[in-house]
C-alpha cells in the first residue's frame, strides 16, 4: 500500500504522527468499450458542441449553470479559493460511538503511526476503546476540508469521511405513516422468523456472485476463444422461481418463512457439523 497523506493527529497538547492509507479497494473486473464490429478500441474525447473540434484537457475550464445563469470557472479562479494546506488531523469533539449514523459515513482510511515510539498512538486506541467513544475530527485532503470520524478497527485506528448534514435528504414516505395494525402474533412469528435467521456476521462467506461469474466468462473465452458452450459454463438449471407470487396471508407467509428457515438449518446440519464459536 502507498501512503495518500502523511501528518498527526492533534488534540490538546497531544501530537500523534500518522500515514493515511485507503482501507478498500475495487475488486470489480476492469474491462474498457470496443467497437462491437470490428472490435476496435472506443477512446473517449472532449470535443467542443459550439466548434466542433477536439479539446485538451488543460483547455477545459468548468461551469455553473443555474438555467437561468451561467457562470464560467478558470483554474485561476480555483486557486484563488482560500485553500487549505494542512497536515493535521484536528480533534473537535469525542462522541459516543453510537451517535454515529451510518448513513453519513463515506471513505475509510487506515492510519499508521510512524514515531519510532508509537506509545501516543496505542494510548489513543486504548482511550477510545476503553471510553466506547469516538472522535469527530478534520482533516484536509487534496486541498478540501472534510469532516470525519476517528475510531478503533482492530488493532489500527481508523478515519472515515463523513457527509456533510445539508447532504443527508429528508424524506416523508406515506407508507411509514400507516395506522395498519400488527397483532401480537404476528410480531411474535416475526421474532421467530428472525431468530431463526440469526448467526455471528462473517464477511468471508459471502462472494460477489457477479464478479465470479464474469471472471468464469472471461476465462471460458480465453480457453475456448469466442466459440463456447453458455450451458456448459453456466448451469441454468440451478436457477429457481422463488417469487411465490402475492403473499395474501402475513401470518400465513410468516409460519412457511420459519418452517422453511429450520428445514435449511437441518439440512445444513447433516452435511457439516456445525463451526464451533470462539470468544
Amino acid at each position: 500500500m502507498r501512503a495518500i497523506w502523511t501528518g498527526s493527529i492533534a488534540f490538546g497538547l497531544v501530537n500523534v504522527p500518522v500515514k493515511l492509507y485507503s482501507a478498500t479497494e475495487n475488486h470489480d473486473v476492469r474491462m474498457h468499450q470496443v467497437h462491437a464490429k470490428d472490435g476496435g478500441r472506443i477512446r473517449n474525447q472532449h470535443r467542443c458542441e459550439k466548434c466542433g473540434k477536439t479539446v485538451d484537457y488543460d483547455d477545459i475550464d468548468k461551469a455553473f449553470d443555474d438555467g437561468e445563469h451561467r457562470v464560467v470557472l478558470t483554474s485561476e479562479d480555483f486557486e484563488a479559493l482560500p485553500a487549505e494546506d494542512d497536515d493535521d488531523i484536528d480533534v473537535l469533539q469525542f462522541v459516543p460511538s453510537d451517535e454515529i449514523d451510518p448513513i453519513m459515513l463515506e471513505r475509510s482510511y487506515f492510519l499508521e503511526p510512524t514515531s519510532k515510539t508509537p506509545k501516543a498512538y496505542l494510548l489513543l486506541r486504548q482511550t477510545l476503546e476503553k471510553t466506547e467513544r469516538t472522535a469527530i475530527v478534520r482533516l484536509t485532503l487534496r486541498t478540501r476540508t472534510r469532516l470525519a470520524v476517528l475510531r478503533v478497527c482492530g488493532k489500527v485506528l481508523m478515519i472515515q469521511t463523513l457527509r456533510w448534514a445539508d447532504e443527508i435528504r429528508d424524506v416523508d414516505f406515506k407508507g411509514v405513516n400507516s395506522k395498519a395494525k400488527i397483532s401480537d402474533k404476528e410480531l411474535e412469528m416475526s421474532e421467530k422468523l428472525v431468530e431463526s435467521y440469526s448467526e455471528d456476521f462473517t464477511p468471508e462467506e459471502f462472494s460477489d456472485d457477479y464478479q465470479v461469474e464474469l471472471r468464469k466468462l472471461i476465462d471460458a473465452k480465453i480457453d475456448s476463444g469466442e466459440s463456447f458452450d453458455v450451458e456448459k459454463t453456466f448451469d441454468e438449471d440451478d436457477s429457481e422461481d422463488t417469487s411465490g407470487g402475492d403473499v395474501i396471508d402475513l401470518m400465513e407467509a410468516l409460519r412457511k418463512s420459519v418452517d422453511s428457515s429450520r428445514s435449511s438449518k437441518k439440512k445444513g446440519t447433516k452435511k457439516s457439523a456445525p463451526k464451533k464459536r470462539t470468544g
